[in-house]
């Protein structure tokens, strides 16, 4: 089952206005379905999780190019990072042949990636102005039960107006913590795959594909300690030493994994909001785990219900707000 995507008329707006568009965000959400979904029956799609491309894509990125000539979908393009070069190259060798005619620009690449680490680097280097970037997360509460995308109004009888009219339905605390322990990974959402089961080799990929290459192998099982330490203090302000303390790593260190986790699309640091700049540069920001099942899976909460009762369930609600 196809769960439509609000970020879908984004992505045809920045493909309708860049020759190519890179999609990233974390693992599982979604992106190679969306853009399948989206641009499937028009363009081709390769993907570099297959050897045989990957190895062309690495070793000779100009015949790949040539091979797959555009448009193309290219997925997992972090695999093959050098292929941004050869893109670029295309790019402004297209882009003049269009200004000679007089033509109008079309899509070229459509990229996708997990890995956003290899992928920022790249793009800020080979694609800067030519591409359009979108990042993709987990389902919303919108998208999970098709409700109108609109920016959220804090007044109270708007949103009245909204149920009654029956374009959203009223939750129980207890279906809220039952939407907040399963989170809005597609996969578990539809039912495709057993909640537990699924965040267990989700966090294991996770550690394996993504941040093995960025911590030394001696820290993986503090890395795994670390991530649920930082589960534990989901909408608390991000105190960098006691995180450090309690993980027993230096605070230098502390600073560099929680990057890794913001930049993998893990957490999410929301900045105080002060009319003095500089009160706002010194206060601690806040952090949020970007998907709510995952973070209570390495909270180690049995259910929903103990999810409810238990004294983080206001930390919880905070972050599922966010």
């Amino acid at each position: 089952m196809y769960i439509k995507r609000y970020v879908e008329q984004t992505i045809l707006d920045a493909a309708a206005s860049f020759p190519c568009i890179v999609i990233y965000g974390p693992r599982q959400v979604g992106k190679s379905t969306t853009i399948n979904m989206l641009f499937g029956d028009k363009i081709p799609m390769v993907t570099l999780d297959d050897a045989e491309d990957r190895a062309l894509a690495i070793n000779n990125p100009r015949l790949f190019l040539e091979q797959y000539s555009w448009p193309v979908i290219i997925d997992e393009i972090q695999k093959a990072p050098n292929l941004l070069d050869e893109i670029k190259i295309k790019i402004d060798e297209q882009r003049l042949v269009w200004l000679r005619n007089n033509e109008k620009r079309q899509i070229m690449y459509i990229l996708t990636g997990s890995n956003r680490f290899e992928l920022q680097e790249g793009i800020s280097d080979s694609l800067a102005g030519r591409c359009g970037v979108i990042e993709m997360l987990s389902l919303s509460q919108a998208e999970k039960y098709a409700y109108p995308n609109n920016l959220f109004s804090a007044d109270i009888q708007k949103l009245i107006a909204l149920e009654r009219s029956k374009k959203i339905s009223y939750r129980t605390r207890r279906e809220i913590y039952q939407d907040i322990f399963n989170g809005g990974m597609p996969d578990i959402f539809t039912g495709i795959s057993k909640r537990d089961i699924y965040f267990k080799a989700y966090v294991d990929t996770y550690i394996e594909k993504d941040v093995r290459k960025l911590i030394a192998a001696s820290s993986e099982m503090q890395f795994r300690n670390f991530i649920s330490i930082v589960a534990l203090r989901t909408a608390q302000e991000l105190h960098y030493d006691e995180i450090a303390r309690n993980v027993g790593i230096d605070v230098r260190t502390c600073k560099k994994w929680i990057s890794i986790l913001e930049t993998s699309g893990i957490i999410y640091l929301l900045q105080p909001y002060m009319a003095n700049i500089s009160n706002r540069i010194i206060k601690a920001p806040k952090m949020f785990f970007l998907d709510t099942g995952l973070c209570a899976y390495l909270c180690k909460w049995p259910d929903a219900e103990m999810l409810e009762k238990c004294a983080m369930s206001g930390a919880f609600y905070e972050t599922y707000i966010v």
